[in-house]
């Protein structure tokens, strides 16, 4: 089996409760992610959500456990992760260059109608 690296999990934690209308259990999340990872895993991953503002937990009464809900959508997130890797020091016209290369023709003019309607 090979080891996952701390983001992939997190992404993968995140997909899991993004997938979901109701708030997960650490034990759903594990389950959802694949049974394969230890509890404590899904756990840690979980309290670095949290701390990072991605995930929140709550009770519901009467309950021992906690659910996990997200607090940021699927599109905000991977568009902070493109800007991210945007900023990191590369030359920004080669990355969009080839960013946009890799578009189909739909979705090359989904981003210049998308452009078009920002400069309005």
């Amino acid at each position: 089996m090979a080891r996952r690296g701390s983001g992939e999990l997190e992404g993968a934690v995140l997909a899991a409760l993004w997938s979901s209308e109701e708030p997960l259990t650490a034990a759903a999340v594990q389950t959802a992610v694949g049974g394969d990872l230890a509890g404590t895993t899904v756990m840690t991953i979980l309290a670095r959500l949290i701390s990072k503002g991605m995930a929140t937990r709550s009770r519901k009464a009467g309950e021992r456990v906690y659910r996990y809900s997200p607090t940021v959508g699927r599109a905000d997130h991977l568009a902070a992760e493109m800007y991210a890797a945007l900023s990191a020091g590369a030359d920004h016209r080669a990355v969009l260059a080839r960013f946009l290369g890799r578009l189909d023709d739909a979705d090359r003019k989904t981003a210049a109608d998308l452009l078009r309607r920002k400069r309005s």
